[in-house]
């Protein structure tokens, strides 16, 4: 089992760096596989600069934790995953649902999923007494 979930958590990780890689060098196109549009220079370099920073903070956990088969390490990917859930709970909630809004909330469910089963499987760190 610790195989399979480390192999999946990788897979994830890559998954996560692609998409974080697309908006490093063609924010545009990452954009509109978001449902987003650049208006100025401005809203690009956000695009660039965090879109790149969560997928890529979000891989770099994933890919950590399953190496190192560390729940801990995996804890920025859950937080990150599990706000970007909750704030789109919210926005169907408020706002009512979208063509295709299923989608990103069953991708980021299924990250928070399987981090969690990873914690419970490989603990935390303990703090030396």
């Amino acid at each position: 089992m610790h195989v399979i979930l480390s192999a999946v958590l990788l897979a994830l990780a890559i998954v996560d760096l692609v998409l974080g890689t697309s908006f490093l060098v063609d924010p545009a196109g990452g954009a509109s596989d978001f449902g987003l549009a650049i208006v100025s220079r401005h809203g690009e370099s956000t695009l660039r600069g965090d879109m790149t920073a969560f997928f890529y903070v979000g891989a770099l956990s994933l890919a950590w934790g399953a190496w190192r088969r560390r729940g801990d390490a995996l804890l920025p990917a859950l937080g990150l995953f599990a706000i970007a859930f909750t704030g789109r709970f919210i926005n169907v909630v408020a706002q009512g649902p979208y063509a295709g809004w299923m989608v990103p909330m069953s991708v980021e469910a299924f990250h928070c999923l399987l981090i969690i089963v990873a914690i419970r499987a490989w603990g935390l760190a303990r703090p030396d007494a």
